[in-house]
C-alpha cells in the first residue's frame, strides 16, 4: 500500500506501544492488521476452499497473492501448496523495519510478474483508484478476490472480472477486519461504553459484515471448479470442528460465528461463510 515513510514509521510506534501493553492475545491482528495481521478477516476454512479449487486445476497448482505484503494469508496457503508464492511492489515495507523478505514473495507488481500464466491468483486488496485487473485475468486461470463496500476495490469500485472472460462460480461474505476491530474497541478499549448495555447492543447492530470473497474461473475448468467446492462443502462442518486458527475465537468473542445469520442485513444471504452458488 502506498504509505509515507514517515507515516509507516509513526504507525509502527504505536503498533509497538501497543504490544508494550500486553494487549489480550490476537488483538494486534485486527487493531494492527497491517503489520500483525491481513486486511480482511478469515478462518481456516476460507483457506481450505481455495487450496480446494486450485487443486481441482492442478494437482500442483501455480498460485500467486497478488499484493501480499508482508504474506500473512500467503503463509496459511503455502501450508497446503508449498510452492505458493506473492508479489509485492512496496518493498519499503520490509526495509523500513528490518524485516527479511522471504524468498518466496517478489518485489515486483502482477504488471512485470515473470511467470505469465499460474492456475490461481489471489487479490485481497487493490486501492482506490488502481486497477490491475486486466493484468491478473491475462495471467490466471482462477482468480480470488476479496473486498468491502468502503472504497477499496479499484477504479470507480471495480471489482468483478466478468467483463475479462471470466465466471464467477460462488461467492461468500464474511466480517471485514474494520467490524471486528470496531468490535475490539468497543469491547476492551473504550470502558466507558462498555459498562452501558445498551449502547452495546446498538453498536452491535452498526456490523454490516461487509466483506465478498469472489472466485472467478475461466469457462473452461468452470464444472470443476465448481465441483470441487460442492465435495468440499459437504465435509466442511466436520471438519471446522477441529481445523481451526487460534485467532478465530477473536471472531467468535466479537458475535461473527461461523453461519451466523445476521438479522441487520437486507438480503436474503444473510449468513456469515455461507457459500452462494451463481
Amino acid at each position: 500500500m502506498p504509505f509515507k515513510e514517515e507515516e509507516l514509521k509513526k504507525a509502527y510506534r504505536l503498533y509497538l506501544q501497543f504490544k508494550y501493553n500486553n494487549p489480550l492475545s490476537d488483538h494486534e491482528r485486527y487493531i494492527f492488521p497491517f503489520f500483525a495481521g491481513s486486511y480482511f478477516a478469515y478462518r481456516k476454512i476460507d483457506v481450505l476452499r481455495i487450496v480446494e479449487v486450485a487443486k481441482a486445476i492442478s494437482d500442483k497448482p501455480r498460485y500467486v497473492d497478488v499484493g501480499c505484503g508482508y504474506g500473512d494469508f500467503l503463509n496459511k496457503i503455502r501450508e497446503f501448496i508449498p510452492n505458493a508464492t506473492g508479489i509485492e511492489k512496496e518493498t519499503s515495507i520490509f526495509y523500513i523495519f528490518q524485516k527479511l523478505r522471504p524468498y518466496y514473495i517478489f518485489p515486483t507488481a502482477i504488471e512485470w510478474y515473470e511467470p505469465k500464466t499460474v492456475d490461481a491468483a489471489f487479490v485481497g486488496w487493490m486501492d482506490p483508484g488502481v486497477d490491475f485487473r486486466e493484468f491478473v485475468a491475462r495471467a490466471a486461470k482462477c482468480i480470488i478476490t476479496t473486498f468491502d463496500t468502503g472504497g477499496q476495490c479499484g477504479v470507480n469500485g471495480a471489482c468483478e472480472y466478468d467483463q475479462f472472460g471470466f465466471d464467477r462460480i460462488a461467492w461468500w461474505r464474511t466480517p471485514s477486519w474494520i467490524d471486528v476491530n470496531n468490535e475490539l474497541m468497543n469491547k476492551f478499549y473504550t470502558p466507558l461504553l462498555t459498562t452501558d448495555e445498551k449502547k452495546k447492543q446498538e453498536l452491535s447492530k452498526t456490523r454490516t459484515a461487509h466483506n465478498f470473497w469472489y472466485i472467478y474461473t475461466r469457462p473452461e475448468i468452470s464444472d470443476k471448479a465448481n465441483m470441487a467446492l460442492k465435495s468440499w462443502l459437504q465435509k466442511e462442518d466436520k471438519v471446522f470442528a477441529t481445523e481451526r486458527y487460534d485467532f478465530e475465537s477473536i471472531l467468535d468473542e466479537c458475535g461473527f460465528h461461523y453461519m451466523e445469520e445476521l438479522p441487520t442485513l437486507l438480503s436474503k444471504d444473510k449468513r456469515l461463510w455461507e457459500v452462494i452458488f451463481d
